[in-house]
C-alpha cells in the first residue's frame, strides 16, 4: 500500500505544529514526526487502526498519536490520510466530517 496525504490532513499537521511550537519547537517537530512515523506503518500493516466510531464504515479508521487523532481510508491500492485533530473536538460538531470531503 501506498500512502497519500490529503490536503486538508496536511493543513492539520501544519496546524498542530504552529500551535506546539508557539510554546516548544522541539515538541512540535517530535510530534510532527510521531504521527508521520505511525502513518507510515500502515504502508505495511493498513487496517492497524481503529475503526473510527463515529463513521460506522470499516474502511475508515484512525491512529491514535499521543492526544491526536489520525483519521485515513483504506482504498484499494492506497490508504489516504484525511485527517489529524485533537482527540478533545467534538466530532459530532464537525461538518463535513473528515470522511465525507475526499
Amino acid at each position: 500500500m501506498r500512502i497519500k496525504w490529503s490536503e486538508p490532513a496536511l493543513v492539520d499537521l501544519e496546524e498542530i505544529r504552529d500551535y506546539i511550537a508557539k510554546d516548544s519547537e522541539y515538541y512540535a517537530t517530535r510530534l510532527v514526526e510521531k504521527i508521520i512515523q505511525a502513518v507510515e506503518a500502515l504502508e505495511r500493516f493498513p487496517a492497524m487502526g481503529r475503526v473510527v466510531p463515529e463513521a460506522q464504515d470499516q474502511s475508515i479508521r484512525e491512529l491514535l498519536v499521543a492526544n491526536y487523532r489520525v483519521m485515513y481510508r483504506i482504498e484499494t491500492e492506497r490508504v489516504l490520510v484525511l485527517a489529524a485533530m485533537h482527540g478533545a473536538r467534538d466530532m459530532t460538531r464537525i461538518e463535513p466530517k473528515p470522511w465525507e470531503v475526499i
